[in-house]
């Protein structure tokens, strides 16, 4: 009801006064406060998080009113700690607090959208054409496909209804299959732990189709590759809890209170207890000031600080025998006490080669089974070589038979694996040797030899051939690599801390800046500390470290620090990795729905980095030579002339990393062509692999029969935040604008890789799920709204606590956006409409690497040996990659989407080398997500008709969160190992965790074999525990711990033992300095891109109550004494720039920088407040626009135990902490703002 009239009548209202005339009684109308007091108010609460890849998996209370979201607050009702530890909440932090705020804005996507000039052809060719060749007659004419390629990124989009998006893009996939095949059709979308249900939906249905999914946590470089090769893990970590348990707490590169701000204060409570904390930083971050100590170490040189700190702790607690709880541990839980081969090198020296094996040995030694994988040790008390419980070879096609029981050896009991004697392992065969060698161990610091010569003590023994050879134990070796003196003297060795010799604290001074007293201070009270409470010292470390070219180095380092400490598996120590939200806990349970292994298996799964690496031909800009980057000690004449591409496509080739696309054929033609030669499929494809008539799609990536097709990017911003070598997307993936001025001429061409003229625009269509207008979304040809965190039901987790929660649906999705798992039901439909009766039933050639944890980890167990080049037989699943024939009926993909296959009734379910029967949850979750009653394959399958349903299938088959499960999945474990871990489960036997209880309230997750640590009410998740305490070996060639790595390449790139390498140069500064002035001073600086405190990568980054916090918009950090030479102030506008392309931003001038830093949050899109760039013309890029790819070859090893593939376990990383740029003041802003021309320049400069 109006109130105008009154109002109106505001003056005429009689009033009375008191208090002598200070107050006034009215009678005017009040119910404008109704306005106030209803601010609060609200109709609903809905338990939600964010999914975000924060790592915080934090619950939040969303307010509901009138059907509007309105606010959130943190919920407050984890499930308590024990009474002696603090609780995890509240959790949260300012960034999630805004989110609702998208939910409404104007950057929300709210209709699907099209690029105008696609749709304008598409409707054109629709009018004659059905949906196949209408794309067909787009995407293969070459004027029609550069039309709105050359577009991508400027705008241009028109609005479309579903059915139309959905018709393109099934089209699209039918098409590409049909030409090229299924895995040419790939998709890109990260962690899915922040999003279960949405990850699995893109990732189900281009399994389903035979497509390919990327992983992402390499291409990330949030993978630390030291895990894998230490460990046999990807990631496994302490919760934030435990971090309260510590005694001795080094936070190293890893800004917790900005980065982890929910988690932040274990690290400053645990300070009241009495727990040193010691801060390693190159720059002032938000954790120094909650040092005790500060290190600040020059930015890329954390590996020479780490080696002296292992040179302190090796010097005066090991070589002096001060520790028994230290020489007890490296005895049992690490490689120490192995033997390693030396073989002759020059001048009467030697290098250390391989693990003596059984296979070594005359008659095996008494090994049958897998001797090429048998590591061994000295039993200290008898002298004798044994073969010790727990190898490799112990784990794969094992049958020792007590009585009639099968017995597993496969376990970490000092025992004799040959008659199960008890042994005592030797450590060092100082005292005990037959003579001293001079070994020799690569050196890359510069100023000493490239080969330095220390002693080592050394026995002889006796070949299976009749040769005498020279074997070490790795502790002997680890203290020569130290540089540390067990009394057999050398001139390379140090007889004090201030000696100038690699690894001493006053060599790492030289190199880090770290006064040595400093080091020598750090590293004894860690260490003492460790003595003295069994292994509460921890290091928490992250992305400042990770991010670098030689990263596992830097990790190798501090992690051999807390094995020589016995840290690792004991609660309150070890080390406490985090970046990005990798740990997925139910993850087996969600592996089958969102790889379709309910249905068929193998699944297509490609290495990222490689693949991005490839074909955004980022490796035609090499100037990273493998020459540089060889160890002293390596013969050089088996890489001569080779790049790091020919590296990586002998390493698709022989099986160790996956190809994608994978051969130069479709893999559905290869099976037709085999029929119609009468063959069988895997037979003809390794015939004409040899024969030459087929090849890797890897040796040949610019012929357009191999590129990758159609593209799907999901729960992602590719191009706005990870898309490492930006410029390099734009130009050759996409075909667009782009400021590369990169020359290739300069470049290192490959070898063995053909090279053809440089191929631009080769993703024909580029689809993307968003909820906001994200920069990915700008260079996509479709664009699809997707439901917020707030509109949909999913499940996330985290490692940084052991709970399970959901994302929940507080208001329908709006506008016209579905949730992922609707859209991708959507298309499934429509493609099943489509390509039915135009594909039919095909038979698919699949090929899958030498997976870890699988026997197929057992490769090559000595030199690789190339088939290609005729050095063995191609053999499928040993010296090449696997080949499996898997059946698609592509008129049924949309049935198998929405039900569980019957393959896990049939083969069960499992994980990491273990697998039990599911046919009882298979029942199980029938009953509550019902059968499928229509006709066809799926009838009398549980149905998985909603997002909800598939919810319900991860909790149901995760042994995490269904303790009858978790039983099943230890008493499958308890077979290979010998040993009952049942017991870790059984008193949780009987929970199961259902969707409606996590939305009720976080649930603790169930103790599973899957991980290393325990869900206990007794001790904080801390990995490795498992290990420790009950004696299961980590999944490594030894069973242990390994400080050494004996992989043929290992030893050839000198990361046998673990050293000190700088970063390298890339290459990319010198051919810009002055060529492109506009009249200021240019700095040169190296480009550290951390994470960010107004934005959680890119998200937020153009929210609206972020940017008035911030200072709105992209800013790059600078020293002072930098600036003030450069004649730079804060709040300028600056340009960065190299060969990669370049950014604008505005400066900030701070104390806390160093010099020869320039900082750069990273993910700062350029679609907030961005000028245009003085040197390219176009409007400045993003902080990727200044780096690329460069691949490593040790991490493209594999079928070599730990050393293996597995998606997102192992492969070569997208680092970018190497690169330098030059800085300068610009001298014009250019917003850019005048109107485009009709026709737009094409993709080229």
């Amino acid at each position: 009801m109006s109130h105008f009239l009154d109002r109106l009548k505001f003056l005429t209202h009689v009033r009375s006064t008191f208090a002598d005339g200070h107050g006034a009684v009215v009678n005017e109308d009040r119910r404008w406060e109704d306005g106030y007091r209803s601010r609060w108010q609200h109709d609903k609460i809905v338990r939600s998080t964010h999914g975000v890849n924060c790592t915080g998996s934090c619950s939040w209370k969303v307010y509901v009113k009138n059907g509007l979201i309105t606010w959130e607050t943190q919920q407050t009702d984890y499930p308590r700690t024990r009474p002696d530890l603090p609780n995890h909440e509240p959790r949260g932090c300012p960034r999630g607090a805004s989110y609702s705020w998208y939910v409404y804005s104007a950057q929300r996507v709210k209709t699907p959208l099209i690029r105008g000039r696609l749709m304008q052809m598409w409707r054109e060719a629709r009018k004659t054409m059905d949906p196949v060749a209408a794309w067909e007659s787009i995407s293969q004419n070459p004027e029609k496909a550069k039309r709105y390629k050359s577009v991508r990124g400027q705008g241009g989009f028109v609005r479309a209804d579903w059915d139309t998006a959905t018709e393109i893009i099934a089209a699209a996939n039918a098409y590409t299959i049909k030409r090229y095949g299924p895995d040419r059709v790939v998709g890109f979308s990260p962690i899915p732990a922040m999003s279960m249900v949405s990850y699995a939906a893109g990732a189900r249905y281009l399994s389903l189709i035979g497509g390919v999914c990327l992983s992402f946590y390499d291409w990330y470089c949030d993978l630390p590759p030291a895990s894998p090769q230490v460990w046999g893990e990807q990631t496994d970590v302490p919760e934030s809890a435990d971090w309260y348990n510590s005694t001795y707490l080094m936070v190293w590169g890893s800004n917790v209170p900005q980065t982890r701000t929910p988690d932040a204060h274990f690290y400053t409570e645990v300070r009241y207890k009495g727990t040193k904390t010691v801060a390693i930083s190159s720059d002032y971050g938000e954790m120094v000031k909650f040092g005790d100590i500060w290190l600040a170490p020059k930015q890329g040189t954390d590996a020479a600080l780490a080696m002296a700190m292992g040179h302190v702790v090796l010097k005066e607690f090991h070589a002096t025998g001060k520790s028994a709880y230290f020489r007890d541990y490296v005895k049992q839980y690490t490689d120490m006490p192995m033997l390693v081969l030396l073989r002759e090198a020059e001048n009467g020296s030697y290098t250390s080669d391989h693990f003596l094996r059984a296979s070594h040995l005359a008659g095996n030694h008494g090994e049958a089974n897998n001797p090429d994988w048998k590591t061994l040790l000295i039993d200290a008390p008898t002298g004798r070589l044994v073969v010790p419980n727990g190898t490799i070879g112990l784990r794969w096609n094992e049958v020792q038979h007590d009585g009639g029981a099968k017995v597993g050896r496969w376990n970490l009991e000092l025992k004799d694996a040959a008659d199960g004697a008890a042994i005592d392992p030797l450590l060092s065969l100082n005292g005990a040797h037959d003579e001293v060698v001079d070994v020799g161990f690569p050196y890359f610091g510069g100023e000493h030899d490239a080969r330095l010569l220390r002693r080592v003590p050394v026995k002889r023994v006796t070949l299976a051939d009749g040769s005498t050879a020279r074997i070490a134990t790795v502790y002997d070796l680890q203290l020569a690599n130290y540089g540390v003196d067990q009394g057999l003297g050398g001139p390379n060795v140090a007889a004090g801390f201030d000696d100038d010799v690699p690894y001493t604290p006053a060599w790492q001074e030289k190199h880090t800046g770290v006064p040595r007293q400093q080091v020598i201070q750090v590293a004894r009270e860690f260490a003492d500390n460790a003595d003295r409470t069994r292994g509460k010292s921890m290091v928490i470390v992250g992305a400042a470290l990770n991010h670098w070219y030689h990263n596992d180095m830097i990790y190798r380092g501090i992690i051999n620090l807390l094995m020589m400490c016995g840290c690792i598996g004991q609660s309150g120590g070890g080390w406490a990795h985090y970046v990005g939200q990798e740990k997925l806990r139910p993850q087996f349970g969600w592996a089958p729905l969102a790889f379709g292994l309910d249905w068929s298996r193998p699944p297509r799964q490609m290495n990222g980095t490689s693949f991005f690496y490839s074909h955004t031909s980022q490796w035609r800009h090499e100037k990273l030579s493998v020459d540089e980057i060889l160890s002293p000690t390596a013969d050089r004449a088996r890489y001569d002339g080779l790049s790091l591409l020919d590296l990586n496509a002998r390493s698709e080739r022989m099986g160790w990393l996956p190809s994608a696309p994978q051969l130069n054929a479709n893999p559905l033609d290869v099976t037709d062509a085999a029929q119609a030669a009468g063959q069988e499929p895997v037979a003809y494809t390794v015939e004409q692999l040899k024969a030459g008539k087929l090849r890797f799609a890897c040796e040949d990536p610019d012929h357009p029969d191999n590129f990758p097709r159609n593209m799907f990017v999901w729960r992602s911003n590719i191009l706005g935040s990870s898309g490492k070598g930006h410029e390099y997307f734009l130009k050759y993936l996409l075909g667009t604008q782009n400021a590369l001025f990169s020359d290739e001429s300069a470049a290192i061409k490959p070898a063995e890789v053909e090279v053809r003229e440089a191929a631009e625009g080769k993703l024909d269509l580029l689809t993307v799920l968003d909820f906001r207008m994200s920069t990915t979304c700008l260079y996509g040809d479709i664009v699809l709204p997707t439901a917020t965190w707030y509109e949909k039901d999913d499940l996330n987790t985290s490692d940084m606590h052991p709970f399970i929660h959901p994302l929940s649906e507080a208001v329908q999705p709006l506008w016209e956006s579905k949730t992922d798992w609707e859209i991708y039901k959507t298309i499934a439909k429509k493609f099943t409409e489509i390509a039915g009766p135009l594909l039919g039933t095909r038979r698919d050639l699949v090929c899958t690497p030498l997976m870890h944890d699988t026997p197929g980890e057992l490769g090559q167990p000595f030199a690789p040996r190339d088939w290609k080049h005729g050095e063995c037989d191609l053999i499928p699943g040993k010296t090449a990659p696997a080949m499996t024939v898997v059946e698609r009926n592509y008129a049924d993909i949309y049935r198998k989407f929405t039900s569980v296959g019957p393959l896990l009734d049939k083969l069960g379910n499992g994980g990491k080398g273990i697998n039990w029967d599911t046919e009882h949850e298979v029942h199980e979750l029938a009953g509550l997500t019902h059968k499928v009653t229509t006709p066809g394959v799926s009838q009398g399958r549980p149905r998985l008709e909603t997002a909800t349903d598939a919810a319900e299938m991860i909790l149901t088959f995760a042994p995490e969160t269904n303790g009858h499960v978790a039983v099943k999945a230890w008493d499958a474990l308890s077979k290979i190992t010998g040993r009952d871990h049942t017991h870790l489960a059984v008193g949780r036997e009987h929970d199961k965790i259902r969707f409606r209880d996590v939305q009720a309230q976080p649930r603790k997750i169930i103790s599973a074999p899957t991980w290393s640590g325990l869900e206990s009410e007794e001790v904080s998740y801390n990995a490795g525990y498992t290990n420790v305490h009950e004696l299961i070996p980590w999944r490594t060639l030894t069973g242990r711990q390994q400080f050494y790595q004996d992989h043929r390449w290992m030893l050839d790139f000198g990361e046998g033992v673990c050293l000190y390498k700088p970063p390298i140069d890339t290459k990319t500064v010198q051919p810009m300095l002055g060529k492109h002035s506009n009249g200021n001073p240019e700095l040169v600086l190296n480009w550290i891109t951390p994470h960010q405190k107004w934005g959680i990568h890119s998200t937020y980054s153009d929210n609206l109550r972020m940017l008035t916090l911030s200072r709105g918009g992209p800013h790059v950090w600078v020293s002072e004494p930098e600036a003030k030479a450069a004649g730079l102030r804060d709040n300028d506008w600056v340009e960065v720039f190299n060969v990669n392309g370049t950014l604008t931003a505005r400066l900030v001038v701070s104390q806390r920088v160093p010099r020869g830093m320039c900082l750069m949050y990273h993910a700062q899109e350029k679609i907030v407040n961005v000028p245009g760039a003085e040197t390219s013309g176009m409007r400045g890029g993003i902080h990727n626009s200044v780096t690329r790819t460069v691949t490593k070859p040790t991490h493209m090893i594999g079928g070599y135990a730990q050393l293996a593939y597995g998606f997102n376990y192992y492969g070569t990383v997208g680092s970018n902490r190497d690169e330098f740029v030059i800085v300068r003041k610009m001298q014009r802003i250019d917003w850019m703002e005048e109107q485009l021309a009709e026709t737009l320049p094409g993709a080229s400069q």
